[in-house]
């Protein structure tokens, strides 16, 4: 069993606020994979933001229908982070902070320097 590590959840933000989106969802795929078959809302919740950042992705590709219903699988376990009991619950936050701000283009990856306080 791979456990959640502040290491891993690092890369992943990084890969994110770098436009590396394919190379974030590898990042939490080593974890989630490994613990896929756990009734574990923190496990469900990584598998919400692996979707996130394929479906980011996605939309890079511009595949764009295949990206909203991927995106519709994010926000389908983004409830969970109300009910995560995680020592990486700030942590979580932060992700969904980001990956929300994504969306919403309120950011641009690579500019990322207000993010890099968790990194």
């Amino acid at each position: 069993m791979k456990a959640v590590d502040e290491k891993t959840l690092s890369n992943f933000i990084q890969n994110l606020l770098d436009g590396n989106f394919y190379e974030a969802h590898e990042d939490l795929e080593a974890i989630w994979f490994a613990r896929r078959f756990e009734d574990s809302d923190e496990i469900k919740l990584i598998k919400g933001f692996i979707n996130a950042s394929v479906s980011f992705e996605l939309k890079k590709k511009g595949k764009e229908t295949q990206a909203e219903k991927v995106w519709q699988n994010y926000l389908k376990y983004l409830p969970l982070l109300d009910e995560v009991y995680s020592t990486h619950k700030e942590k979580y936050i932060y992700i969904s902070k980001i990956i929300n701000d994504l969306k919403n283009k309120k950011i641009e990856y690579k500019k990322k320097d207000i993010y890099e306080k968790f990194l």
